[in-house]
């Protein structure tokens, strides 16, 4: 069912998913010009539902507002934390918390770790730079963060190939940005690490 997340920016929607005697949340964020019906979320949504770990889809209000380009990170931010502390308070209160998303929703999801109290995070197709553009990196928006870490990239992505590194792992998997290509990895990877996430 949807909800509507009041934030200082817009309302949000969350789109949540409760798996039964849920041992874990998964909240993610879409990417910059798509929503929540991205393939790769929705095939990370039934794979953790199976793994018995709750799921909350989360739309930015600038989505729900309608319009394709994003807002600036700060308003992005902010409205993450708004709608992640919402959850916490309320409907997934009492259990652990992973947050993450595709792309931009990635990027969101590692700056704000610490605030959120993300156990982990994951990360589908980060952009690592814009296509073309290898010195405008974004590494350090992995780099800093402090909790176990999942990306699953596309081989051929124009966004670039992070570097594995402590604490965080990197598996390539065949395609490019939209992760479409080999559907079977992607599950295979999120799901073999949720579970060393959540016993």
């Amino acid at each position: 069912m949807a909800t509507e997340i009041a934030t200082p920016y817009g309302p949000a929607r969350v789109h949540l998913h409760q798996a039964d005697e849920s041992r874990a949340a998964l909240v993610l964020g879409h990417g910059a010009g798509g929503g929540i019906a991205a393939p790769d979320l929705q095939l990370a949504k039934d794979v953790a539902l199976e793994e018995r770990i709750s799921v909350a889809l989360v739309e930015q209000p600038y989505r729900v507002a309608g319009r394709r380009s994003p807002a600036p990170a700060g308003q992005l931010d902010t409205a993450w934390r708004a709608v992640v502390d919402r959850l916490r308070a309320h409907e997934l209160a009492g259990v652990a918390l992973i947050t993450g998303g595709r792309s931009l929703g990635a990027r969101v999801a590692c700056r704000t770790a610490p605030e959120t109290g993300a156990v982990a995070v994951m990360c589908l197709a980060f952009p690592v730079h814009p296509p073309g553009r290898p010195e405008k990196s974004r590494l350090a928006e992995l780099d800093a963060v402090e909790v176990p870490v999942l990306v699953v990239q596309g081989a051929s992505d124009p966004f670039g190939m992070p570097p594995n590194a402590p604490g965080r792992e990197v598996v390539r998997v065949k395609g490019d940005h939209g992760l479409k290509a080999d559907r079977a990895a992607v599950a295979d990877a999120i799901r073999a690490w949720l579970r060393t996430r959540t016993g």
